[in-house]
């Protein structure tokens, strides 16, 4: 009988217990690590589920911005009426912001009077901006209003010191030496160059540059509503309010299809361009700020450079539009200046 005893007790031993003796066992410690495991894994898989919706949105960004200016021109060519189409584009933006606030695609905003009050500035010259464009790229070619509208920064440095008070670095300033400098040579070199486009663009680089000092000057309080989208959303609807009057005092009606067909024009097609043509026109803004709320501005401004090299050669190769060497460094030039502004606009000037 005590051998019995002696053998369970020794079998008891040298049997391993199915169960941790303390709470600082062997399997405690194991559980602890896979845990650890799993939170990492799980952390490398938000991270590259974020980075392919990033990567996502900017392929959205630079297609519908290459179709929104091919469809563009095409219209812009056979119906040479920069308000009626700017107005047209913005009454389709509305309707698809009226859209996705009626089906709760996006949260439905509250706004006060006095907000709106504060928004009509950027309105006013989110409207010229987008109907200058349009004037430039009606009376030359695609690529050259992309290499005049590369001047923005010039304008936003400018705009930045004499409204906000903001003085550039000797950095930031070298960068607009190559930018004016490149802008300079490809418009004396272009094959389409006329003045009233090239005035166009340049219209269009102090529109939009005003805006994002008014942006700055009269938005720097902003209630929670009020996100980058929202406030698009309502320029959007408040652009084609201020155009809409505009047009009909100037252009009339010109888009009715009895007028189109007295033009000589295919009604179909000239609709189904500026359909497509304004829905790109809204969804690549849109975009835009949707990539602005998950990266710094400067990662923005060089997405938006990279974009602009994109749009230029991509409208060179659809409309085979006539590029001499020469306009094609002056291009290049100017846009490697964009490039080093986004990049020397990180460095902080130091503190006296």
């Amino acid at each position: 009988m005590s051998q019995f005893n002696n053998a369970r007790e020794l079998c008891w031993l040298s049997t391993p217990s199915p169960l941790p003796q303390s709470d600082d066992g062997f399997l405690v410690k194991a559980a602890d690590s896979s845990s650890a495991d799993d939170v990492e894994a799980d952390k490398s898989k938000k991270l590259l589920l974020d980075t392919l919706v990033l990567g996502s949105l900017f392929g959205l960004w630079y297609l519908f911005n290459i179709y929104f200016n091919i469809y563009n021109k095409q219209v812009l060519k056979v119906f040479p009426n920069p308000i009626t189409v700017t107005t047209v584009q913005f009454a389709v933006g509305s309707v698809i912001v009226l859209f996705m606030w009626t089906l709760n695609l996006h949260k439905r905003p509250k706004i006060s009077a006095s907000q709106l009050l504060a928004i009509l500035p950027l309105a006013l010259v989110h409207t010229l901006g987008n109907l200058f464009t349009n004037m430039s790229l009606g009376k030359v070619a695609v690529s050259f209003t992309h290499t005049i509208k590369a001047m923005e920064p010039f304008f936003s440095v400018v705009l930045s010191a004499m409204f906000l008070g903001e003085m550039p670095t000797p950095w930031v300033v070298a960068s607009l030496l190559p930018i004016t400098g490149g802008v300079a040579l490809a418009s004396m070199t272009e094959a389409s160059f006329n003045w009233a486009g090239f005035w166009s663009a340049m219209a269009s680089n102090v529109s939009n540059q005003s805006r994002n000092v008014l942006s700055k000057k009269f938005m720097v309080k902003k209630e929670e509503s009020l996100d980058n989208i929202t406030l698009f959303s309502f320029i959007t609807i408040m652009s084609f309010f201020l155009l809409a009057p505009v047009t009909l005092l100037t252009e009339g009606v010109r888009f009715t299809p009895a007028y189109l067909q007295s033009a000589g024009l295919n009604v179909q097609q000239v609709y189904v361009r500026s359909l497509l043509a304004a829905i790109c026109f809204h969804a690549y803004q849109q975009v835009s700020y949707m990539i602005l709320q998950r990266v710094s501005p400067v990662t923005h401004s060089v997405g938006n450079c990279v974009k602009r090299v994109v749009v230029i050669v991509t409208s060179v190769l659809f409309f085979r539009t006539p590029v001499s060497p020469i306009n094609s460094i002056g291009t290049g030039v100017a846009l490697a200046g964009v490039f080093l502004y986004s990049q020397v606009k990180r460095i902080k000037p130091k503190k006296a």
